[in-house]
């Protein structure tokens, strides 16, 4: 399954990947984020990897980010792993002419073992909806700060 959302931050690229560069942020527009684990490499860094853990209600998870390319401020991309699912992200960040910044995600997802009937009977636009609230999340915050947790 592969889709892509973009989304314009009033926010200047610098700034933006200033937000967006530090980890400590990401509880600010990552709902449900509950920690954050650096377990190898140099934070950011190609094929660095960080623990996430979530709680999405009742559910709790863990995932592994695999940074893939880390090419700021231009762009960003890594893979998600979690019981059942890969995902890759790829990420672009402009400057626009009037000192805005558009970011473009483009997403694919791969499933296995249980979780590939599961999603069988999820909507596409379940995920894009989920990819899209992190990207208004992020923009909510960037823009007034505004904070999901």
């Amino acid at each position: 399954m592969k889709y892509q959302n973009t989304i314009t931050v009033d926010v200047p690229l610098n700034r933006f990947v200033e937000l967006l560069d530090n980890p400590d942020n990401m509880k600010h527009w990552q709902r449900g984020l509950v920690s954050y684990e650096q377990i190898s490499g140099e934070p950011g860094a190609v094929g660095s990897q960080m623990r996430l853990n979530y709680q999405m209600g009742k559910r709790s998870f863990e995932m592994i980010e695999t940074v893939t390319v880390n090419n700021l401020p231009h762009e960003f991309s890594g893979t998600y792993e979690t019981k059942g699912v890969w995902n890759l992200v790829e990420n672009h960040f402009t400057e626009t002419t009037d000192g805005k910044t558009q970011w473009e995600s483009a997403c694919e997802f791969r499933f296995f073992g249980l979780m590939k009937i599961m999603a069988w009977f999820m909507p596409k636009s379940m995920f894009e909806k989920q990819s899209c609230q992190f990207l208004e999340d992020f923009k909510a915050f960037a823009e007034t700060g505004q904070s999901v947790s």
